[in-house]
C-alpha cells in the first residue's frame, strides 16, 4: 500500500471516530430536561465556595 492510501484511511477513521464521540456527547446532553439542567446547575453552584473578593481598586 502506498503511504497516501494509508494516510487517507487513517484520516477517514479519525473523522468517523470524532463524529461518533460528538454525537454521543450531544445525545447525552439532550437527554436532560430543562428542569434537570436547572437542578444540576443549582447543585454545582451550591458546591462552590461563596467567597467573592471585590475587584482591586473598588470601594467596599
Amino acid at each position: 500500500m502506498r503511504w497516501y492510501k494509508v494516510l487517507g484511511v487513517a484520516a477517514f477513521a479519525g473523522v468517523a471516530a470524532t463524529g461518533a464521540v460528538i454525537i454521543r456527547d450531544q445525545r447525552r446532553r439532550s437527554a436532560y430536561t430543562p428542569d434537570e439542567i436547572r437542578e444540576r446547575l443549582h447543585a454545582r453552584l451550591a458546591e462552590t465556595p461563596a467567597t467573592r473578593q471585590p475587584p482591586p481598586g473598588s470601594d467596599p
